[in-house]
Order: C-alpha cells, then structure tokens, then sequence
C-alpha cells in the first residue's frame, strides 16, 4: 500500500476573515510544495476562538458591551449556506450536494447546471483552495446558521470539493454561552481516496476528545484517519491524543493555534469589544485586563518526575541572556527563561541538567519513530524545530501542540510548539491500523457488541470499508 503524507499547523486566526483565508491559502500552497496530502488546521481557525472573554456575562445578566462583542464575533463568523436543521444537523447531504436552493445570500446564476450560491462565499473560496493546491482541507471554523454560531470543521476535497461538515455536539464550559450544540448525526465519516489509498476520516472537536462514546462512534465507522483540531494546550493533551490512536488502531492529527499575547490584539474579530470599555482591554482570542500586566517574575527551576508531577528546584542566580538559536520562532520579550527539556520514545518529558533556555539552542527531538515511518517538522526557512515542553508560557495565549501519532502510539510528528507558521508532517501507511487489528479492534472482535451496545441518534455506525 502506498504511503500518504499526512500534515498540520499551529495558525492563529488573523484580523479579518480575508486575512485568514488568504493565510490558509499560503499554508495550502506550502504544503502543496512539501507534497503534502491532507492539511488539518485547528478549532475555530477561521472565525477565532476568542479566550478568555466573558462577552459580558454573569449569572442573571448581560451587558450592553458584552453583547455588542458578540454582535462583532458573530458578524466575523463564516456564513457556508446551511440551515440550522433538526436539533442542530444542518443540511446534510443536500448542503453537501448544493440541493438547498436559493436563499438569502445566493446569487443569481444563468447557467442552469451550475447551483446557485449560498452563504458569503467561504464554501467556494475553500474548494478554490483545495482545488488549486491539490491538498485535501480539513478546516476548523465558527460558522453562523440562523441566529445561532457553531463550531464546526469542514472536509475539503480537491477533486470533489466539499465532502461533508459537521458541529461540535457539546461545547466546552462556557463555549456554551456562544456556540449552539450541534447534532450527534454530523458525525457521521467521509472516505476519499489519496494515492490510490481508500482513507476513511472523521474528526472530534477539542473536549470532545474526553466524551468515551463519542470516540467509540468514530471507532465503529472504521476510521483509519482520526482528526482532533482542539484550543487545549494543556500537556495532558498529547497523553490524549496517544491513547485515541492507540484504543481506534488509527493515525491521529491533531491542530492547536499558536498565539502570542502581544499579537493577540490583531486577530480576532472580537478585538475590540472591551477596549471600548472603560479600562478594560479585550485581545482577540482573548484575555480581557483590567491594567497592562506587571512584568513576569522569573519562574523557578523544576523538574518532572515519572509519574508527571513537576517539582520546584532552589532558584539559581540570575544569569545573562545569550543568543537564541532556535530557529521555530522567535521567543517574545516577556517569556521567562526555563529549563530545557526534551521527550523520548514514551512522549515523557525530561527536563536536561544545563543552563535556562536563554542560552542554549532548541533541544533535538528525540526520534519516536519505531514504526519507521518519516517524520519532518519545518519552519517558514526549512529549519529544524526542536522539542519543547508543554503547558502555559509567558507571552503565549496558546503555545500550539498540534501533532501526529500512529496507530501504536508512536509521535511521529510534534508536538509543534511556539511555531505559528511552521508545518509538521509525517509519511503513513494506513495498513499500520489494520496490522493493529491483531489483537485490538475496538469496534469489532474487542467489543464485544453481543453484551455492550451503542446507538446514535441519527447516525449510521455501519463501518466503512477499506
């Protein structure tokens, strides 16, 4: 069976949704070029994830700013030409099959075979993406249906264009003040092939990821392709991701954006909802401060045990910055100077006895790769990205993390840190999830279906072929 290339990337939303697009069109391109198959970008790429706003809001009231926020998130959101549909589905197959009609925003056509348009183009300008690049899109996006906003992820394909979309079921916390639960039927699995290789996707949203029998109904669909675009840059996340591929016996991707503070303030469409309030000042994706914040004390030297518990070392003198050679990205201003670490073949992180990261290169990855199959992380220059550890970070809203993992475990590619433009890809043979199947197929010989069953209400768990 021939390999396919599998791809991701930690973007940040931009300022505008053109702006966006076009940044998605240029990673498009570049992977294109690196002869990439299948792109995942992360959760509400298009649209923004906007943390830590509170759009106003308390138990029992709202104010007038908070909703002139959400009047400007919603007003950047993505109109793709669905309907809301029961209990939040959509269209389905007729949005899919451009079978909905006309509508509010379609345009006349006078060519009678092709559909008329719907939404504000976005739909359209995705498929000219995907068309143009021959890379196949899987796209995280708010997209706007009626009055409501969803979180949604689109499959893009360069042949066939626009293969199916679905929304997030179950917003995170307060996600759910904004985003509307999408239905359960929209998990439904798509199938392409790439390189003559029959590729069965499906992907879960973020916390999604933590619902056990969500994932087991992407594992009865017989998924090969497991897509996990989340906003969680929490070092438990790669234990996450692990497991899924491990427990579904299929590679995973997953794509987290990485946003620097300082930056935040130009890239969202919420931007400037709480600077209009008296004193208080709302980047895009995020955090809302009453005053600018004091500089960051220097944090405190640690160390991470086998079982994952960091602890606290004596602090040591001060010592001088040197130059940093790490060619992923340059380190902001206000980052504090910590130890430097790497992961090995297990994804445990081992904090390296040598001075703070102030004055020493990126440290190299260690190769995860017993599988054998090639793994390559680049930055806008080509340059090697070294390993870093996960978790918060001064001058970081989110450090990213997106990465790749095989059918056993094995991180092929990632986690990519502190590296908003660069790519991580990894080279795949999908018939890895079927040698996984020896001894685990957790939707068929290991599930014993006989005494534990499962139905979802609008969804087809008949498995795929491959």
């Amino acid at each position: 069976m021939a390999t396919i290339r599998l791809g991701t990337a930690s973007p940040g939303t931009q300022a505008t949704k053109a702006a966006t697009l076009q940044q998605l069109a240029t990673l498009a391109r570049r992977a294109a070029a690196q002869h990439v198959d299948l792109l995942l970008l992360p959760e509400a790429y298009v649209g923004g994830y906007p943390r830590g706003t509170a759009f106003g809001c308390v138990i029992g009231d709202r104010t007038y700013d908070g909703r002139e926020e959400f009047a400007r998130y919603f007003e950047g959101a993505v109109d793709l030409g669905d309907v809301v549909g029961d209990g939040g589905a959509g269209g389905g197959d007729r949005w899919v099959k451009r079978q909905l009609g006309g509508g509010g925003n379609s345009t006349t056509t006078n060519d009678e075979e092709k559909p008329p348009q719907r939404g504000d183009g976005t739909r359209e300008e995705l498929e000219k993406i995907a068309a143009e690049t021959g890379v196949f899109l899987v796209v995280g996006l708010i997209e706007r249906a009626g009055g409501t906003l969803y979180c949604a992820v689109v499959y893009v394909c360069p042949r066939e264009g626009m293969l199916g979309k679905r929304r997030k079921v179950m917003p995170t916390g307060t996600e759910r003040l904004i985003w509307g639960q999408g239905s359960p039927a929209t998990l439904r699995a798509v199938s392409t092939t790439i390189r003559g290789v029959r590729v069965n996707l499906a992907a879960a949203i973020c916390w999604e990821n933590y619902m056990p029998l969500l994932r087991q109904s992407l594992y009865a669909q017989n998924v090969n392709l497991y897509l996990a675009p989340t906003a969680d840059n929490r070092d438990a996340w790669m234990s996450l991701m692990r497991t899924v591929a491990v427990e579904g016996r299929c590679f995973v991707v997953s794509s987290n954006m990485c946003q620097r503070k300082e930056e935040d303030g130009a890239r969202s469409t919420v931007a400037a909802a709480d600077a209009a309030a008296a004193a208080s000042t709302t980047r895009v994706n995020g955090v809302s401060e009453m005053q600018p914040a004091a500089p960051a004390s220097r944090r405190r030297s640690s160390m991470i045990t086998a079982e994952g518990h960091e602890i606290a070392l004596p602090s040591a003198p001060a010592q001088s910055h040197g130059n940093n050679n790490n060619s992923s990205s340059s380190v902001s201003p206000s980052r504090n100077r910590r130890r430097m670490s790497v992961f090995d073949s297990d994804g445990n992180e081992i904090v390296l006895s040598c001075p703070d990261d102030s004055q020493q290169s990126a440290a190299a990855a260690v190769d995860g790769n017993p599988s054998g199959a090639a793994a390559t992380t680049t930055t806008t220059n080509g340059a090697g990205v070294g390993t870093k550890a996960a978790g918060s970070a001064p001058g970081w809203l989110s450090r990213g993390g997106s990465s790749i993992v095989s059918p056993f475990g094995d991180v092929l590619a990632g986690p990519q840190w502190e590296d908003p433009e660069g790519l991580i890809w990894a080279d795949v043979d999908l018939r890895d999830c079927i040698k996984g199947r020896l001894d685990l197929d957790a939707a068929g010989s290991y599930s014993r279906n006989d005494s534990f069953k499962l139905s979802v209400a609008g969804l087809d768990l008949d498995p795929l072929p491959y």
